[in-house]
């Protein structure tokens, strides 16, 4: 990826790597590439146990402390960990072996988890104990995200990448539909002083740790460069790669993925409060809890209905595919405004996120396929942190919003904010006429 440090020539030279066309002999199939879907189950099955924390550390804390607020500071804590680990992640995981990194952060979310079991169990768990959790929790997640994501690459030819980052969307969206049932079902199990989701959760992370083992192990597996085995060298090591601070600079140097990262960081904090208004708008209505959570149900349904629609609509050109779903989830905000009743409202969290994958998948590839080996955990740490501060943000701003707004307005608001946020955008010229990486059009090439 072009930092805007670099001339053409240079740029040119140090990433002919990454956008070399490599043939696919040597990699199975995905399905039959074990390497591929062991990082693949272990992944999921942390995804899946961290789903099911979230719901699980607030019902515990509600159950300790009977108090809503004090719920709501596990969350912001999490949320601090993840954000304030967010860079120097991806700097670990630049200089390190990567999957050893893996074993580490979820050795240490395991070991943690586990503690917090145990203290339920025994009955000495306590409110600062899980706050400190929380802290923990988070950092080890930005840790394990900015090194996992890259491996993706070392395991997976560069015609299956977007085939296996569609694979893992499928992931993220069985999670977030199965997760909260699931914990909201381990927890009514009172046996163990409803511990039952917290070892679910910890055991989550054990496998996905013994999958970065087996990795290691395993014959014929992708090999990292020599000098992610270990610290490099003062002498060896190069003075100007930029710090953590290395992928923010790459991506605000780079104009198309400036204004595509801007673009989706708009969308994500607009979205994150959402659910919000959702909640408020439908017990309005006088519906049951039960009723709500399905409807809540339906955004992450539609969004493991999309992962097939990938390939299709990333025929358009990545920047027409942003401006595309971010119209159409401003659309949506409009028409939740109507008082149609609760199916209605899950119609439309189904049709809006199905593009959804296409958009993830979409960011994934800009960075995985662009950016230089050296810088992609830093790359891929900046984009998790930019992303992550739209959700305190734009939860926050929602609250605001209803405390002094009626639900439908609120949602209007939202929507009118992401339609500007959509006509300014598309009046971006570069954005609109970048092209996927490896065609004459690469967005590389419009500096």
């Amino acid at each position: 990826m072009d930092t805007g440090a670099r001339s053409a020539t240079s740029r040119a030279a140090h990433e002919a790597p990454a956008a070399k066309p490599v043939s696919t002999v040597g990699y199975p199939p995905l399905w039959r590439n074990v390497q591929f879907q062991t990082l693949w189950i272990g992944a999921s099955m942390s995804t899946l146990g961290v789903a099911v924390a979230d719901v699980a550390y607030p019902l515990a804390i509600l159950a300790i402390t009977g108090s809503p607020g004090r719920a709501g500071l596990f969350a912001a804590l999490l949320s601090a960990g993840l954000l304030g680990c967010g860079l120097p992640a991806g700097q670990l995981a630049d200089r390190y072996d990567r999957r050893t990194i893996v074993i580490a952060a979820e050795s240490c979310r395991a070991l943690v988890t586990a503690t917090v079991a145990d203290g339920l169990i025994a009955g000495w768990i306590s409110l600062p104990m899980l706050l400190v959790a929380a802290v923990l929790l988070g950092a080890g997640q930005s840790v394990s995200g900015a090194a996992r994501l890259p491996l993706v690459r070392s395991v997976v030819a560069p015609e299956q990448l977007t085939s296996a980052l569609v694979q893992d969307e499928v992931r993220q969206s069985g999670a977030q539909l199965t997760g909260p049932p699931l914990a909201g079902a381990l927890y009514a199990i009172r046996a163990l002083a409803h511990a039952v989701p917290f070892l679910f959760t910890a055991g989550s992370f054990v496998v996905a740790l013994l999958s970065a083992v087996l990795m290691k192990i395993m014959p014929g597996g992708a090999r990292p460069d020599p000098q992610f085995l270990a610290a490099p060298s003062p002498s060896a090591r190069d003075k100007h790669d930029g710090g953590m601070l290395a992928g923010l600079r790459a991506i605000w140097s780079h104009p198309v993925l400036r204004a595509a990262m801007t673009l989706l960081a708009l969308v994500n904090t607009v979205a994150a409060g959402v659910d919000l208004v959702i909640i408020v708008l439908l017990r309005h209505q006088h519906v049951q809890s039960g009723v709500i959570g399905l409807v809540l149900a339906s955004a992450a349904a539609g969004s493991l209905a999309g992962a097939p629609l990938v390939k299709v609509l990333h025929r358009l050109r990545p920047g027409a595919l942003l401006i595309c779903e971010a119209a159409l989830l401003a659309a949506g905000f409009f028409l939740l405004a109507l008082p149609f009743g609760p199916w209605w409202v899950a119609g439309i969290l189904f049709v809006s996120m199905l593009a959804v994958p296409a958009m993830r998948v979409l960011l994934d590839v800009l960075v995985l396929r662009q950016a230089p080996d050296k810088e992609r955990g830093r790359i891929v740490a900046a984009v998790m942190v930019l992303l992550g501060f739209g959700t305190p943000a734009g939860v926050g701003a929602a609250g605001l919003l209803l405390q002094y707004l009626a639900a439908t307005t609120t949602m209007l608001v939202l929507g009118a904010v992401l339609t500007l946020a959509v006509v300014v955008f598309a009046a971006q010229r570069k954005l609109l006429q970048a092209r996927w990486p490896g065609g004459s059009g690469r967005p590389e090439a419009q500096n």
